[in-house]
C-alpha cells in the first residue's frame, strides 16, 4: 500500500490551496485519513481527521478554515486549506487506517509530505 500526495506549493496570506492523497495497492477498506503537519524546529502535529463515514474534526489552530474530505471509491482524502497563514508553513502529511484483506488488523501508512509555505 503506499499513499501518494500532490504536491504542495507557495501561497500568499489570505490565499488558498489544496492537497490530495491517494492510496493505492491490495486495499480491503480505510477507516480514518488524517492529515498532520510539521513546521521547522516543531514536532509533527495533528490536523485533521475524516472517518469512513464521513465525520470530521480538526485541530483548533485550523478550524474553520480548512476542510477535509474523502472519496472513498477512489481511496482519497483532500485538504482544503483557506485563509492561509505564515504560521500554516509546514511539511503536509496524509495518513490512513488500511485493512489489506477482510479480518487482517488495520496499518498506519504515511504520504510522503509536501510542502506548504504561506509567504508574501
Amino acid at each position: 500500500v503506499q499513499l501518494q500526495a500532490c504536491e504542495g506549493g507557495l501561497v500568499q496570506p489570505g490565499g488558498s490551496l489544496r492537497l490530495s492523497c491517494a492510496a493505492s495497492g491490495t486495499i480491503f477498506n480505510i477507516n480514518f485519513m488524517r492529515w498532520y503537519r510539521q513546521a521547522p524546529g516543531k514536532q509533527r502535529e495533528w490536523v485533521a481527521a475524516i472517518t469512513s463515514g464521513g465525520s470530521t474534526n480538526y485541530a483548533d489552530s485550523v478550524k474553520g478554515r480548512f476542510t477535509i474530505s474523502r472519496d472513498n471509491a477512489k481511496n482519497m482524502v483532500v485538504l482544503q486549506m483557506n485563509n492561509l497563514k505564515p504560521e500554516d508553513t509546514a511539511v503536509y502529511y496524509c495518513n490512513a487506517e488500511i485493512r489489506r484483506y477482510r479480518g487482517e488488523s488495520l496499518y498506519s501508512y504515511w504520504g510522503q509530505g509536501t510542502q506548504v509555505t504561506v509567504s508574501s
